[in-house]
């Protein structure tokens, strides 16, 4: 067995990634701190064909030397936009159709194994901050909440890595 060459990896170029039908689901992230997470969930956006990144309140915006470092370009092929709420983002991103939900532990959450996304329906999935998690004002305008299942000690998983986890079971189904 070789490890392959990123040449022989047959990625796409921005420009073409700009050009292709995108998986239909947003990512909203609620006040996130710190640019390394900020940077990922750009990462892992554009890997998974994401159409786009909602960066509110005290989420930092590219350009940024601190999102580039793991964004790695990522932040210039995935779209975004800036809101100075959060809640108003979900409530333009209801207005033009999407279902939008918060990842979140709260009463009645669907735990992702459980979650069915539907082909075609835009889906919006809000992140939140690292220390307090998703705003509770946001959560109440959401349709509902997904839960990753966890078994250990602690209670919660890293921003980013809810968002690879949560994003990649999604895209994973929607393209069964």
């Amino acid at each position: 067995m070789r490890k392959l060459k990123n040449s022989e990896l047959d990625r796409l170029s921005v420009d073409e990634y700009k050009e292709i039908e995108k998986t239909p689901i947003t990512v909203v992230l609620d006040n996130i701190r710190s640019c390394n997470n900020i940077g990922s969930v750009f990462r892992t956006s554009d890997a998974l064909l994401i159409e786009k990144v909602m960066l509110c309140g005290i989420t930092a915006t590219p350009p940024n030397t601190e999102i580039h470092k793991t964004a790695l370009d990522a932040e210039k092929s995935v779209p975004w936009e800036y809101f100075a709420e959060t809640e108003a983002a979900v409530s333009r991103l209801k207005e033009e159709g999407y279902r939008v939900f918060a990842v979140e532990q709260v009463e009645n959450s669907i735990m992702l194994p459980d979650f069915a996304p539907q082909k075609k329906q835009k889906l919006a999935l809000v992140f939140g901050n690292e220390v307090k998690g998703v705003q509770q004002s946001v959560v109440n305008i959401c349709e509902g909440a997904i839960e990753i299942p966890q078994y250990g000690t602690k209670h919660s998983f890293n921003v980013s890595v809810s968002a690879g986890i949560v994003l990649w079971d999604l895209v994973y189904k929607l393209r069964k």
